[in-house]
């Protein structure tokens, strides 16, 4: 079997396609590796090229890509929207086939001494090949770019490469050469040229801000377009899909007045990425991989039976389970109260619709279907507050880093705070209304169901109970900061009424 990986080195050039068309050349010359994508941004004077092959073939193309790229584009003369340190800025390894992560961390080992040993070039290691634990994130390294560095690499011991000297080449800069897992680097437009709106959003959507997971981001000045840009890196799209990332920019990009006016992919992305953004905005039911025409050819030529969904329950819930898990405060309590309610309504969904087909529950296949229908929408207004409710607490977060050095910032903040806490405490209260209308409702469906599916609605029950009582949890604890005292009188009432409702039985 082959073994695969793939590079995606990134060269500081996006305008002159004469230079790009000859570092492309350079790296064509290697025998058996494939050019799969190559993407220029004028804007971001960069260019994104993507290789694959067997590994020795791919990091002798990319060195050769480094060596011509040296040769042409001076860093003194370069100027863009996106941050660089080096001609080639930046040389991932990623693995596909065959080969793992710790393979390609040490093909960038050897790659990077290679660098230097041709070229002269310092280099720094990144991602799973970093050599100190605060290089792992490419930012930390790029800080101050490629002017910064060059003044600053000599003086400080700190900010010296990994390999090569204490100073960075004088117009190809330093390369940053790692192993990563696919990365998706996904771009979205706004309709204004505003850029600190972009670099605002940017801020409060990357993780190292407390927002998404694995998501990297930054605003960009597109001047040519005359639009501002939220520039991001995904580094695990299974875990933060598209979808998350795209709707959390439209509700920041709303808060400022702006919208949405397109997006982008730069370089190429996994069929599986959009396979789940479809799967969310169809809002399909029972969908599967296997249903895609082309993973089903692809696996009738291989003759590997395609995975189907209902196989692999496990790897469906595993992304959830490992999102709430992370160290981060989002998804919390607030998620999980909602997929519980979510989950009590499935569950009565399914003893609803197998108990109207059967002949001994037929007197009551009217009322059955009537409850169908309620948990189909209870349901779907709970798994969308899964998100809505992270959201919400990504807005208190966000309230309260905004300044505060004048008397003026400080009472925009006051109040910006308490409008985001007052949305924190609705969206559980809505979660926790709607699970007590599904504890309610699987009460009634325990009477003219199937008896062989009782057991399925009280578990059903006891998950809508849970999810009520979860949400009640953190509608109490926004409540407590909450200054508005006739909101907090309203929602501790309803809260009151919701909690004796799901203790009723």
């Amino acid at each position: 079997m082959k073994r695969i990986v793939e590079c995606v080195p990134n060269f500081s050039e996006g305008r002159d396609l004469a230079k790009i068309d000859a570092i492309i050349a350079a790296m064509r010359e290697v025998p058996d590796v494939y050019l799969l994508d190559r993407e220029s941004d004028a804007d971001h004077n960069r260019s994104v090229v993507t290789l694959a092959g067997e590994p020795e073939p791919v990091a002798e193309a990319a060195l050769r890509g480094v060596g011509k790229a040296a040769e042409l584009i001076d860093l003194t003369q370069h100027s863009g929207a996106h941050p660089r340190m080096g001609a080639t800025d930046v040389v991932p390894f990623i693995p596909v086939d065959g080969v793992s992560i710790e393979d390609c961390v040490a093909l960038s080992k050897k790659v990077g001494r290679e660098i230097w040993e041709r070229y002269k070039i310092p280099v720094y290691f990144y991602e799973a090949a970093a050599q100190r634990p605060e290089r792992a994130n490419l930012e930390n390294i790029r800080k101050g770019q490629f002017e910064g560095l060059l003044v600053e690499v000599p003086k400080n011991p700190e900010r010296a490469p990994d390999i090569g000297n204490a100073a960075l080449h004088p117009t190809a800069g330093a390369t940053v050469v790692g192993a990563r897992k696919f990365l998706v680097a996904y771009n979205i437009n706004l309709n204004t040229p505003d850029l600190e709106i972009a670099k605002k959003i940017g801020k409060n959507i990357r993780f190292s801000n407390g927002g998404l997971r694995y998501v990297k981001a930054m605003g960009v000045d597109l001047r040519a377009r005359n639009l501002a840009q939220v520039s991001i890196n995904m580094t695990d799209f299974e875990q933060t899909p598209l979808h998350r990332v795209f709707e959390m920019v439209k509700r920041e990009a709303e808060r400022y007045g702006v919208s949405i006016v397109g997006s982008e992919i730069v370089g190429l992305i996994p069929k599986r990425a959009i396979e789940i953004t479809a799967d969310f905005y169809l809002q399909l039911e029972n969908f599967s991989p296997a249903q895609v025409f082309e993973n089903r050819i692809a696996a009738s030529l291989s003759g590997v039976a395609p995975a189907e969904g209902p196989g692999k329950l496990a790897s469906l819930a595993m992304p959830f389970l490992d999102a709430v898990a992370e160290p981060t405060a989002t998804p919390g309590g607030g998620s999980v109260a909602a997929l519980a309610g979510a989950l009590g309504a499935s569950l009565g969904q399914m003893v609803a619709s197998l108990s109207r087909k059967k002949k001994s529950q037929a007197a009551f296949v009217d009322q059955l279907s009537d409850a169908l229908s309620q948990l189909q929408a209870a349901s779907k207004m709970l798994s969308e507050a899964i998100d809505r409710d992270s959201a919400s607490f990504d807005h208190v977060m966000a309230a309260y880093k905004l300044p505060k050095e004048t008397s003026n910032e400080q009472v925009q903040r006051d109040a910006a705070i308490q409008l985001a806490l007052q949305g924190a405490a609705t969206v559980p209260l809505e979660v926790a209304r709607r699970s007590a209308e599904v504890f309610e409702l699987l009460g009634r469906l325990e009477h003219i169901s199937s008896p062989s599916m009782h057991s399925d609605v009280r578990v059903g029950r006891l998950m809508a109970a849970a999810g009520a009582r979860g949400a009640l949890e953190n509608v109490a604890i926004n409540l407590e900061s909450i200054t508005d005292q006739t909101f907090t009188t309203r929602l501790k009432s309803e809260a009151a009424a919701i909690s004796a409702r799901v203790a009723a039985n």
